[in-house]
């Protein structure tokens, strides 16, 4: 079996949505100070790094991330490849970038992959992602899980819509995937966030595996 992990390495150089905090990892014990054992802190926002969004993100009476059936979160599927003169992913671009009917679970492999090799410690506004009509089209077809490849499934010009729509229909957003060494094709997902209580998305770590 192959596995091709899809997770973000965290740092504290990673970069983080505009605006909020970075990602800080510090040592506050040391073996070599005469501590037991060596402890590493952490503090970064629930949507750092490869992470789910779940609907109270959005919805005040949406569930939250531990209520996310993990179902949805392990099985096939589909990776498809936009084209790199693609800016906005609509509906006719999903249906001719090769989307398969009846998929449940869709990651979507764009040019941002290639931010994360020429330009990893920079969030850029200049990201691909989904209009309103592709995330219609993907309610419609009964899709449970889409990931994309930079920080929003949702357009920096429209951030709400897309989340909105997908969202209301309980379909699991993943974003910030790693995508840079995935081919298009169809892969076993196992994507698992911590199980924050309570909270609006969480880190997580998610692999494909191939026979």
């Amino acid at each position: 079996m192959k596995i091709i992990d899809i997770t973000l390495p965290m740092s504290n150089q990673t970069p983080v949505w505009e605006g909020d905090k970075g990602i800080i990892i510090r040592q506050v014990a040391s073996l070599s100070k005469g501590s037991d054992f060596n402890v590493s802190r952490a503090e970064f926002g629930v949507h750092a790094g490869t992470h789910i969004d779940a609907p109270f993100h959005v919805f005040n009476h949406g569930y939250t991330v531990d209520k996310t059936p993990l179902d949805i979160l392990i099985g096939p599927v589909q990776v498809v490849r936009i084209d790199d003169s693609i800016e906005i992913i609509t509906r006719e671009v999903l249906l001719k970038a090769g989307f398969v009917k009846s998929t449940q679970r869709l990651l979507l492999k764009t040019r941002n992959s290639d931010y994360w090799i020429k330009d990893p410690y920079r969030f850029n506004r200049e990201f691909v992602a989904i209009d309103s009509s592709a995330a219609e089209f993907l309610v419609e077809e009964s899709v449970s899980f889409v990931g994309i490849d930079y920080f929003s499934i949702s357009p920096f010009i429209d951030l709400k819509a897309p989340h909105e729509i997908l969202l209301r229909a309980g379909i699991v957003i993943l974003e910030n995937a790693y995508l840079v060494n995935v081919e298009p094709g169809t892969y076993n997902l196992i994507c698992l966030p911590l199980s924050l209580v309570g909270t609006d998305g969480a880190p997580v770590r998610a692999v494909l595996t191939t026979e």
